[in-house]
């Protein structure tokens, strides 16, 4: 990319790499025999969904926003699953989704044989009214176990809301249920998925004959460059000769547009207090990568050491809201940072577009993508009646 015609601050995907991840994820798709859909939840941005759309012709949504987001820009109903749904939201839902997956035994009976939205409801959601036999509907399941460490991306983790643990099922069950969904995986390998499908097997195996599909779920994170995908493939056709009767469906979001693109920043400022330099930054952690401070992790920066080394001029990196949090760790330089330089933060499109906040007022980044022909196209630039009009 050419920095100098990238304005700051803004998010950038490479078009390049994400065709690779694409085509590495439809290969698996393929190779596999299996169904790999987009979770909008990493990365739903939709002006690039006509260069997805080219390899993967699904998506999976947790909200009616998401639903009416793949059935109007994917093309698309969604594989549709929220810890609860509300009256208020399940016409849209239903009008926007192929399946429904209930979080829980009293959701799906609360909802499964409710009326159809009134066709005019439809009509302007979904373009028809649909039917009834277009949704098949599922339910998640808690298998107890899960690899992930961090305790607020643990969806197993001890008394979660997560899903329906074996103890509250029966040796059936019910009428209506078609499929079964477990998400345990956060940019997890495919040993992590096989231990997890284990357990799936020993708490859950006597429902998987009585289904047609089972989701996995979304962590796969298969484009990762240490990523054994060809056991990922071998898992998943084996389990597929265990079970003929299902469909199996995988929905990464993360894996899509894993190290397919940047936050381009500048510095606006140094301030020194106590031998700490502090460059402030034209983006703000907890507004633009509110994961950092979350899961916590540093992110890398592009030509920066990633540890501070003695000798060379180092640096705190920080925001430019008023939140006093609102910074990372340090990093080192060859030179001493000014006002006005870049600074690129590596791997910033998955779960941070999505997260952004308009908290103080700060500016959002221009959402853009680095073409092929290497030209830029910006899709979105933010201005002040967009924070206007979200605070009315």
């Amino acid at each position: 990319m050419d920095f100098s015609k990238i304005p700051s601050p803004a998010y950038v995907i490479d078009e390049v790499l994400l065709r690779r991840n694409l085509e590495l994820i439809r290969s698996v798709k393929e190779r596999a025999g299996v169904n790999i859909i987009l979770a909008f939840k990493a990365f739903a941005m939709w002006k690039a969904f006509p260069v997805i759309k080219e390899y993967i012709g699904g998506s999976t949504a947790s909200s009616p926003w998401e639903a009416q987001l793949a059935l109007e820009q994917m093309g698309s109903k969604a594989h549709t699953y929220s810890p609860a749904y509300t009256e208020k939201d399940f016409a849209t839902i239903k009008a926007c989704s192929s399946h429904i997956t209930f979080n829980s035994l009293a959701q799906f009976h609360r909802f499964y044989k409710s009326t159809l939205p009134e066709k005019g409801v439809a009509d302007k959601i979904a373009g028809r009214c649909p039917q009834r036999n277009d949704i098949s509907c599922g339910l998640r399941i808690n298998p107890e176990y899960s690899e992930v460490e961090t305790d607020l991306y643990n969806p197993a983790a001890p008394g979660s809301r997560l899903g329906i643990v074996i103890e509250e099922f029966g040796d059936t069950l019910p009428e209506g249920v078609e499929g079964l969904h477990f998400h345990t995986l956060c940019e997890s390998d495919s040993y992590a998925l096989e231990h997890t499908l284990q357990h799936v097997e020993a708490k859950f195996g006597k429902f998987l004959s009585q289904i047609n599909w089972l989701n996995m779920g979304g962590g796969h994170l298969m484009t990762r460059k240490d990523y054994d995908v060809e056991h990922l493939i071998q898992l998943l056709q084996n389990f597929k000769k265990n079970y003929p009767n299902l469909e199996l469906i995988l929905e990464p979001g993360a894996a899509f547009v894993w190290q397919t693109g940047v936050l381009r920043a500048s510095v606006v400022d140094i301030v020194k207090n106590k031998g700490i330099q502090t460059a402030i930054l034209d983006i703000s952690f907890t507004c633009h990568t509110p994961d950092c401070l979350e899961m916590p992790y540093k992110p890398v920066v592009r030509n920066a050491y990633q540890e501070p080394v003695d000798g060379k001029p180092t640096y705190r990196l920080g925001g430019n809201s008023c939140l006093s949090g609102d910074f990372i760790g340090d990093w080192s330089f060859d030179h001493e940072l000014k006002i006005g330089d870049p600074i690129i933060f590596e791997d910033m499109i998955h779960y941070t577009t999505v997260k952004t906040t308009m908290f103080n007022g700060v500016p959002h980044p221009d959402l853009c993508l680095w073409r092929r022909d290497n030209t830029l196209e910006t899709y979105r630039t933010f201005t002040y009646e967009d924070y206007k009009h979200r605070m009315s």
